[in-house]
């Protein structure tokens, strides 16, 4: 049996963004994960218009080939594994409407994240969290937080040190996170999807 394909999801797309540089940790952390197979999928490249469609793909098919293209992309993972970027107490608006672009594509899949921000993207992820709760996502209740003086360490805005320099702090929150993705995508990987 084939492991689970757990998808690393950049929710920014700014020219500027930080994303890129916990992202790289991450996939790093995890190439050799004996459990689950993880794939980086960059918001960046996925060309999606605005949310237009007639309603949500549960109540009529996506006419957008891009959208189209998004969902399959989506049904062909197991799991999800999203870099957050905090704006404004919130999620990016790439993020949201990149969920809002699908919906089945998300059902009975677990959720995870690595947050980063002033507060360590806690209040972002949390709002992500209820969002996944609507698209019948399992959102996990582990999570890695990059906040206050670690991201001032390692953020262009401030010391601009590598990840390494912070690794230490992280290790233990990405090990229970792993270990709950584990436990869930393993769990869900054949549940019936709607």
């Amino acid at each position: 049996m084939s492991n689970p394909r757990i998808a690393v999801i950049i929710s920014s797309t700014r020219e500027a963004r930080f994303a890129d540089k916990p992202a790289g940790w991450l996939m790093e952390q995890v190439k050799d994960h004996p459990d689950l197979d993880f794939e980086l999928v960059d918001l960046r490249d996925q060309n999606l218009p605005f949310f237009d469609e007639a309603a949500s793909n549960l109540w009529a098919p996506s006419e957008d080939p891009n959208a189209v293209a998004w969902q399959k992309k989506l049904a062909g993972f197991d799991g999800f594994m999203f870099v957050v970027a905090e704006y404004n107490h919130s999620i990016t608006g790439a993020l949201k409407n990149a969920l809002d672009q699908a919906y089945k594509e998300w059902n009975r899949k677990p959720m995870a994240a690595l947050a980063y921000g002033g507060v360590g993207g806690a209040r972002a992820l949390e709002q992500l969290r209820l969002i996944a709760i609507e698209l019948q996502m399992v959102p996990l209740r582990n999570a890695v937080h990059i906040g206050g003086g670690d991201f001032l360490k390692v953020s262009p805005l401030g010391e601009d040190a590598p990840m390494s320099a912070i690794e230490d702090h992280l290790k233990g929150s990405l090990q229970a996170t792993l270990d709950e993705l584990t436990f869930w995508a393993k769990l869900l990987k054949d549940a019936p999807k709607p």
